[in-house]
């Protein structure tokens, strides 16, 4: 064979090789553009799961979330409206103190306050004189009792989670000046320092910062926002806080300053109270020491000596 044969069969493979290879290619582009994009996308949002309805989304809640509560709401918020306004206010203060603001309604919680009330004495009247069948004077005053417990038990866990905030305040207070001194000691405004406090921290007084900044920006005074803490609040440690600092804005005295004294003066009192604390526990320790530890004692010191009494008598 010669080598234009040679040459001549070669040129003929690698053109029937490369025609071949490009009918493969697009004959493989024509099967993959076969089905129509729009309804590729269609299946495949058809292959997921279908969205709840209203309905099944409603009954995926709990019969307590769907049914009970607000039927409970309802009720309470019929029962409130026979309510003087001024006890409504009242609650609505106690819940600010509370901090609950977020959280509970002050008609709402007045109508639980009743419900209950109603509720309990329903329940220790059919007690007193069904099931336990006591006489007249003594049902009654059971039923009675558990009519007042009803009403006086949500005041009583508002009250506590006022003392409880309360004290939370006084306690992060001394640490909050301290920070808020190195902040502004450091080049930063009050309203930064704040910032920085309500970074850090979580806790009741650090949410109150918070709030002043976001009153702030949107456009109240700063005195008037800074009294409104205070208000809510009604700690006189952070009173008198606030007073010096609205003092110091008008007067145009250094804010620093204002806060290093304040720092100061909040850690002695601070100091003073555990002092105070410390001074009251012997009198508190009183109670428990004569009627529980006393008592164990002296069983366990004359217990052996009035067996040994009693057996030689015998």
């Amino acid at each position: 064979m010669t080598p234009e044969t040679t040459q001549t069969i070669a040129l003929i493979v690698v053109g029937v090789g490369g025609v071949g290879l490009l009918i493969g290619l697009i004959w493989a582009g024509l099967r993959g553009n076969t089905g129509d994009p729009l309804q590729e996308r269609l299946a495949q949002f058809a292959e997921r799961e279908m969205p709840k309805s209203l309905e099944e989304i409603e009954m995926s809640i709990g019969f307590k979330d769907r049914v009970l509560l607000p039927l409970f709401k309802g009720i309470a918020e019929r029962l409130s409206r026979l309510t003087p306004e001024s006890q409504i206010e009242a609650v609505r203060r106690k819940i600010e103190l509370a901090g609950q603001t977020h959280k509970m309604d002050p008609r709402t919680f007045f109508g639980t306050r009743i419900m209950l009330m109603i509720l309990l004495g329903i329940g220790g009247a059919f007690v007193s004189f069904v099931s336990l069948r006591l006489d007249t004077l003594t049902a009654l005053g059971l039923t009675a009792l558990l009519a007042f417990l009803g009403y006086y038990l949500p005041e009583s866990q508002l009250k506590s989670k006022i003392k409880k905030r309360q004290e939370n305040i006084v306690k992060a207070l001394p640490d909050a000046l301290d920070l808020l001194t190195i902040c502004v000691e450091a080049g930063l405004g009050f309203d930064q320092a704040m910032g920085k406090v309500y970074d850090k921290w979580d806790n009741e007084l650090a949410l109150a910062f918070g709030r002043v900044i976001q009153e702030i920006a949107y456009g109240k005074l700063r005195r008037e926002a800074l009294r409104d803490m205070a208000a809510s609040m009604d700690v006189p440690d952070v009173t008198s806080f606030t007073a010096a600092i609205i003092q110091a804005d008008q007067l145009g005295v250094s804010i620093g300053k204002i806060l290093r004294i304040q720092s100061d003066q909040m850690r002695v009192k601070r100091r003073q109270r555990a002092q105070e604390k410390a001074h009251q526990a012997p009198v508190k320790m009183m109670i428990p020491m004569v009627f529980l530890i006393f008592p164990s004692i002296w069983l366990v010191l004359l217990g052996p000596s009035l067996i040994i009494i009693l057996q030689g008598g015998h």
